[in-house]
């Protein structure tokens, strides 16, 4: 955790201020995920970076408890929620393996971005569906690179070596809908805009 918290205190700023790749998927994104949330939903996100998404979808739910391993992404993002005037949203410095949850507590997990920088995604797909309340939601975006991604394998392993990019799991779309499945959830939901971008899942815990 150290080494990746470093990585992402470090570009913080910089990463504020960068303008979202794909704006129409991403307001796509938000769009059906609004589709899933209430006034009375308990909501997590994970790897919430500066805010932005959990201060897009604040006002449709109860509230957000947003975490991430980098102080420095969680003080832009506190700023950034006060100056939205929103106040439903807990920022917290942690990661998905040091969390203390009950099980069966949230309505709602998303993760976007997250997924392909985790060591044991499957590990913590099982965490997730533990931690949701039968038929809650979990929802995610993830970078599936395992299929004619090589040369892009080669610079972010010099990359991460030298601490420059943060390390990345390269991994194939249906091997992310197995592990989904395989945790027990229902896929309800999936849409990429292209083969080189981003895959959005929302998938449901049964009753």
């Amino acid at each position: 955790m150290t080494k990746q918290s470093h990585f992402w205190d470090r570009v913080a700023h910089k990463y504020a201020k960068r303008k979202v790749t794909n704006e129409d998927a991403y307001q796509k994104k938000l769009q059906q995920t609004r589709g899933y949330l209430n006034k009375d939903v308990e909501m997590l996100e994970l790897a919430c970076g500066t805010g932005t998404t959990a201060i897009h979808l604040a006002p449709d739910v109860r509230h957000i408890r947003a975490v991430d391993i980098s102080l420095n992404m969680l003080e832009i993002a506190r700023e950034k929620a006060e100056k939205a005037g929103v106040d439903n949203i807990s920022f917290d410095c942690s990661d998905l393996d040091e969390m203390a949850v009950e099980n069966q507590t949230y309505d709602v997990i998303l993760a976007h971005n997250i997924l392909h920088l985790l060591e044991e995604k499957a590990v913590a797909i099982h965490r997730i569906f533990k931690m949701l309340k039968p038929g809650g939601i979990f929802i995610s975006s993830t970078a599936c690179l395992g299929q004619g991604f090589l040369w892009l394998k080669v610079i972010v392993g010099v990359g991460s070596f030298f601490g420059f990019l943060p390390a990345v799991k390269f991994f194939r779309v249906d091997e992310l809908k197995k592990d989904l499945t395989d945790a027990g959830f229902q896929i309800e939901e999936d849409w990429q805009p292209s083969k080189s971008q981003a895959l959005f899942i929302i998938a449901r815990k049964p009753q």
